[in-house]
């Protein structure tokens, strides 16, 4: 019987077969292994060491569970547990409930002036949520301009000015989320409404609320992780009220305990990641209320119900312009509220050796734009294009960081980057570690902007590069980017504006000339020189809307330059190989 070739190669033992990997797969598997790298230095490997160290005393000898037992049977400390999750509960129904009205005005009405209630209502994302508190200090306070005026004190110190503040900072992150959720529905659902005879309440009730169900829950879990893991506005404004947030601060700043507040800090990962679950389990079963049928909401006139929400609208818009009011007299003014005469004087920030802290933030900023847009975009790609067997752990790891406070990771980063005997050590102290931690706090949001940018990219571009034998990473550079550049510039200035504000991350990380404007405000409020803390706030602020305006000028540029072919549809039709050539 004659042994054909086939045979043989059958009789050979796989493991003698060696696949050999081309240039494409070697650059293709090397990225992933480095964003699989960055995700476990900077996220899994910090996390895991404060795990750890909440097991220990502070001579680092093993005592498992008992920093926990003496957390919970110490109720001046345990109490920071009910106060924060009280409070925030309170805020994210008030914020919610507000937010709520005002972007049904903006959506569902025929009120003027919308552009402007718009622009006001977004001013508090601008700013250090910390600048909130002053502000209602120097309105509220016991000196506040208020309380001299009307000789009524209302109390503002403790868990109702925390409430009041957090409502007023987070009312533009809940804005967002329910006026993209009430512009999406379909207006044939009001056409049937009405056809079955369904009164004005019957039909919010039946018709409205249902379709924005995933909106509200959206909106709540934003607003309850934001205020839950927000440290600026209770250190100012909470008194002697105590939150998880300023026990972490208290315990590792005023006492030096570092293990009580890994402990304190792990205590603090649970409510926000319950959260981020809960959130991600209502958020799969949403489904898409617009489809290629559907036909626009559009609002009709209604004289009672414009007018009556341009009054609500108009008071809550003026209540925020005049708080941001409050913090731009107060910074040129001698003493608030005793001498009104104008002066520049607070603007010389000699407290914390001038406009260092200013310059750091602008520069540090700039380069966690860079350096984030890059990471965001490079591992959503890898994610989302290559498909390997890392793909799903990587992207679950790249979800992580949203429900991480603030506090935590900045405190988890002291363990991580200043062990002595640590290679990574010679990042503590530098720009860099604050640029690192600005990318990973933020990372989410990037990475989710960036996943959905390319999900929207059909796969055929890659297909038709692979059968011309192009490179992906040729493809990458020449075809996606272009397509998604409107996406990189909204990222990128996500990530600096927020960079600019942040301040809880920060706190535990910043160093003699590292110092930043965020930080900075911290300690002149905490030294008392509260106007010299507000102009150092005017001009965050200032910086913010100067960047938001040059985002506008660039997103028209760009969306001339790269996005001609969505106003094209018959160009599109042609093949996308052409554009690789």
């Amino acid at each position: 019987m004659a042994v054909t070739p086939a045979d043989l190669a059958a009789a050979i033992p796989d493991r003698t077969v060696r696949h050999r990997l081309g240039r494409e797969d070697v650059v293709r598997y090397a990225l992933v292994a480095a964003f699989a790298a960055v995700l476990y230095l900077f996220i899994v490997l910090p996390m895991a060491k404060m795990l750890w160290r909440s097991l220990l005393d502070n001579a680092g000898h093993w005592v498992g569970l008992a920093n926990y037992v003496r957390y919970f049977g110490t109720p001046a400390i345990a109490a920071s547990v009910t106060n924060s999750l009280s409070v925030s509960a309170a805020a994210m129904v008030l914020t919610v409930a507000l937010a709520f009205v005002y972007a049904y005005a903006l959506t569902r009405t025929w009120m003027p002036a919308k552009g402007l209630f718009r622009v006001v209502a977004m001013l508090p994302i601008f700013a250090p949520s910390l600048v909130q508190s002053i502000a209602f200090v120097y309105a509220f306070g016991n000196n506040g301009i208020f309380t001299r005026l009307t000789d009524i004190n209302v109390g503002i110190y403790g868990a109702k000015g925390i409430i009041f503040a957090e409502v007023f900072y987070c009312f533009p992150h809940a804005l967002l989320i329910l006026v993209a959720a009430l512009s999406a529905t379909d207006a044939r659902l009001y056409d049937a409404a009405k056809t079955l005879g369904a009164s004005a309440f019957k039909t919010f009730r039946t018709v409205t609320l249902p379709g924005v169900k995933y909106g509200l829950v959206g909106a709540c879990f934003v607003v309850f992780t934001t205020v839950i893991t927000d440290f600026g506005i209770p250190k100012v404004i909470g008194g002697k009220f105590s939150v998880m947030a300023t026990e972490i601060y208290n315990q590792v700043s005023g006492q030096q305990n570092f293990t009580m507040g890994a402990t304190v800090s792990v205590v603090l990962l649970v409510p926000a990641l319950v959260a981020f679950f809960v959130d991600r389990l209502i958020q799969r079963r949403s489904y898409s209320l617009v489809t290629a049928s559907s036909r626009p909401l559009q609002p009709v006139p209604n004289r009672w119900l414009d007018w009556g929400l341009l009054a609500y609208c108009a008071v809550i818009a003026g209540v925020i312009a005049g708080i941001y009011l409050v913090i731009l007299v107060s910074s040129l003014v001698h003493r608030w509220p005793y001498n009104f005469g104008l002066t520049l004087k607070h603007y010389a920030f000699d407290t914390v050796g001038g406009y260092r802290p200013l310059l750091n933030s602008v520069y540090v900023s700039a380069l966690s734009a860079v350096a984030g847009t890059v990471a965001t975009f490079v591992g959503a790609y890898v994610v989302e294009k290559c498909r390997t067997v890392a793909s799903g752990p990587l992207y679950l790891l790249s979800m992580l960081p949203v429900s991480i406070p603030g506090m935590v990771l900045g405190l988890a980063y002291i363990f991580t980057f200043n062990a002595p005997d640590s290679v990574l050590n010679r990042l503590y102290g530098t720009l860099a570690i604050l640029v690192i931690s600005n990318v990973i706090h933020f990372f989410t949001v990037g990475f989710l902007t960036a996943t959905t940018s390319l999900k929207q990219m059909d796969a055929e571009f890659e297909n038709v590069s692979a059968s011309l034998g192009v490179p992906f990473y040729r493809t990458f550079w020449r075809v996606t980017v272009p397509i998604a550049l409107p996406s990189i510039v909204a990222v990128s200035m996500y990530f600096f504006l927020n960079a600019m504000v942040t301040l809880s991350a920060l706190v535990f990380l910043v160093a003699p000339g590292t110092e930043m404007a965020a930080v900075a405000v911290l300690l002149m409020d905490d030294a008392g020189d509260t106007a010299q803390a507000a102009a150092m706030s005017v001009l965050i602020i200032a910086i913010g809307l100067c960047v938001r305006f040059l985002y506008w000028l660039a997103m028209r540029g760009v969306t001339g330059r790269t996005q001609a072919w969505a106003q094209a549809p018959a160009e599109r039709a042609e093949t996308p190989g052409k554009a690789l050539a």
